[in-house]
């Protein structure tokens, strides 16, 4: 059972890789593992969310105090759409974190809601919807359609280091290799040798905590291209390996492929022991 004993080391950090919507009603073994975390984490007073979904000019962190189900995917079982995630928002805290990154722009928005990048995941992890929800959109540049360079998004990240120490959990949700165009529609479909070769690589150079390369993904050679062609699913881990301090373990809480190209790989940083 999940511990709610008060801990006084900082909170662990999480990078999801969420996949297809399908998985909000799969019994998988993603799913399975998602639902052991849940029972493994010290109950957070909040959950800050950084979505591969919200992609907005300049950095915004969601504000609304009831924020609204997002249904970002199409031609998904009917069941999906009237599946909720009530969960409330935080107001307060969205407002400490806008002031804390102010000198990066970020500001408040109340308009979004939860996207599936997050209420996929924490309908698994804590089904009980009963911890207040914020997530944190990606600057994608579309003021001048130009993407800020992938270090400014990890020197953003690790401003939000103190709320590790606020009982506040952080997750990134993305995918590591995550390219839509190549695609099986099979869900177990056989592993991309390309896709494969990339998501290791990414391991072995978290592992070594090799951050030059993970920034400068493309060093990790011509698999880069088809494995990241965009860097919304990428970011999210960025934002994660910013939080992870010497004194932090790290687990691969999850390690697999669905669709053939979609790494559905999950790490935690600090996460308490088993």
């Amino acid at each position: 059972m999940r511990s709610d004993k008060k801990i006084k080391q900082k909170f662990p950090a999480l990078f999801i890789g969420h996949g297809s919507p399908l998985n909000i009603i799969s019994d998988n073994l993603f799913t399975q593992n998602l639902r052991e975390l849940g029972n493994r984490l010290p109950k957070p007073k909040a959950i800050v969310v950084i979505s591969a979904h919200w992609l907005t000019s300049g950095t915004k962190v969601l504000s609304s105090k009831t924020p609204r189900m997002i249904y970002d995917f199409y031609g998904f079982p009917r069941e999906l759409y009237t599946l909720n995630y009530p969960s409330p928002g935080e107001p307060e805290l969205a407002k400490k974190i806008s002031q804390r990154l102010a000198s990066y722009g970020v500001v408040r928005e109340e308009n979004w809601g939860y996207d599936h990048a997050s209420w996929a995941i924490l309908t698994h992890i804590y089904p009980q919807a009963n911890i207040p929800v914020i997530e944190l959109s990606l600057d994608y540049g579309f003021n001048n359609w130009e993407l800020k360079p992938i270090d400014y998004h990890f020197q953003l990240a690790k401003n939000l280091a103190f709320l590790r120490e606020e009982e506040v959990l952080i997750i990134g949700s993305g995918n590591i290799v995550h390219n839509l165009g190549k695609i099986d529609y099979e869900v177990d479909a056989p592993i991309m040798k390309w896709a494969k070769e990339l998501d290791e690589k990414v391991k072995e150079n978290i592992i070594n905590r090799n951050y030059h390369d993970l920034i400068h993904f493309q060093n990790m050679g011509a698999v880069s291209n088809l494995g990241i062609p965009t860097w919304d699913h990428y970011l999210p881990m960025i934002y994660i390996l910013a939080l992870w301090e010497e004194s932090d373990s790290i687990e691969f809480i999850h390690e697999g492929f669905q669709h053939g190209s979609i790494s559905m790989r999950c790490f935690s940083i600090g996460l308490l022991e088993k």
